[in-house]
């Protein structure tokens, strides 16, 4: 648990440190003049960089587990922090986000590794605890944001630095762990291949992960829509006042936190399909609902999206490492990255069509996506044969 607990917190503060970014938009967008098509860039920029690299990262320490890769990784997102603060142009903007993606990419993988097998069997609720840390760290910032930054201004952002020195000094510790653990086992592979695992062929492998990279999709590409530009799509509808509409972001994040920690434990009581097709299609009424009502009923409905649809990804990515025995590391690897990449390339587009259109009309169109939760249908029962395999 002081390993879990550990691995939370610093993925807490390194996704504090992510969350700055879309959280300060309205201050970039109004201090370098920028459209939404620009500002989507700057989120394709760092999803981009790091799920382009985090399979790369998850395949290599795979191999050759590298310990204290997480606490480089930490100090990457500092550097991108630093230059983030000072930046003096839209080209600074886009290497400090580039910065902060590479950082990521070295961070996720690893740590999901860890996260399993300090898991003690209980993958679900591991990496729940471990998403949820993400998830706080995602809410917290925009909070802070309008608390410090916003008044202040761009430079203030130098001051959320000793986010990331408290988390290389943390993470220093649970490489130290990780390193005495490598040595015990004396650097045998430790990727555990899932107990019960469902004896599956190679097509039906395929074809139940490429299923769920659509769910990722479906489900990235809606929550940008609320991450990136809710606090536009508030002012804009409701001409909510910018620091009020970063508050309300707050609280659908914190939603989003809250309900990432009950998707694991009940992925591991009662299956992880049944928590994947109830967390995506099941937010479908809200999503279709949302764009046509009032502020209250939005802030309501945005609470039900959050809480329900955030139980999705640690339940998909438990179930993708069963699907894939012994390779923990490849398959984080490349669910955080490809959801990183719909998150960056759902941003851009979304960006551009709001330039076109309104945000208001983006908001509608991505109100279908939680339909092609329907898709979950398909997955194979791992649960289930588990059991006839016993």
């Amino acid at each position: 648990m002081k390993v879990l607990l550990a691995l939370s917190f610093s993925h807490l503060l390194n996704d504090t440190i992510q969350s700055l970014l879309p959280a300060i938009y309205p201050l970039l967008k109004e201090s370098f003049s920028l459209n939404f098509t620009q500002i989507g860039l700057i989120t394709l920029t760092f999803q981009l960089t790091a799920s382009i690299l985090q399979p790369v990262v998850g395949v290599y320490t795979d191999r050759r587990p590298k310990p204290y890769s997480l606490a480089i990784g930490m100090g990457v997102s500092l550097c991108g922090l630093v230059l983030l603060a000072r930046a003096p142009n839209y080209a600074s903007i886009l290497g400090a986000a580039a910065m902060v993606g590479l950082g990521s990419s070295i961070f996720h993988p690893e740590a999901s590794r860890v996260a399993r097998l300090a898991s003690g069997g209980r993958h679900g609720f591991a990496q729940a605890l471990f998403q949820v840390g993400g998830n706080l760290g995602s809410s917290i910032g925009p909070l802070l944001a309008a608390l410090i930054i916003v008044p202040r201004g761009q430079s203030a952002i130098i001051w959320f630095s000793s986010v990331a020195i408290v988390g290389i000094l943390l993470l220093s510790r649970v490489g130290g762990w990780y390193q005495r653990l490598l040595a015990r086992r004396h650097g045998a592979p430790l990727a555990v291949r899932p107990a019960g695992h469902a004896h599956l062929s190679r097509r039906q492998v395929i074809g139940a992960v490429a299923i769920l990279l659509v769910l990722i999709f479906s489900k990235f590409f809606y929550t940008v829509s609320l991450s990136n530009y809710y606090t536009f799509y508030l002012i804009e509808k409701f001409h909510t006042p910018v620091r009020t509409a970063q508050v309300y972001l707050f609280i659908f994040l914190f939603a989003v936190a809250a309900g990432t920690i009950l998707g694991g434990p009940i992925g591991d009581r009662y299956g992880r399909k049944a928590v994947i097709w109830g967390s995506i299609l099941g937010v479908a009424p809200f999503t279709l609902l949302l764009p046509h009502v009032n502020l209250f009923w939005t802030i309501v409905l945005t609470i039900l999206v959050g809480l329900i649809l955030s139980s999705a990804f640690s339940a998909i990515l438990v179930y993708a490492q069963e699907l894939v025995p012994g390779k923990v590391g490849t398959v984080a690897g490349l669910f955080f990255g490809f959801a990183f990449g719909m998150g960056g390339l759902g941003s851009a587009l979304l960006g551009s069509l709001a330039d076109y259109t309104s945000i208001i009309f983006v908001f509608k169109v991505c109100a279908f996506l939680p339909l092609l939760g329907l898709l979950a249908a398909f997955l194979p029962d791992l649960d289930g044969a588990k059991k006839q395999a016993a």
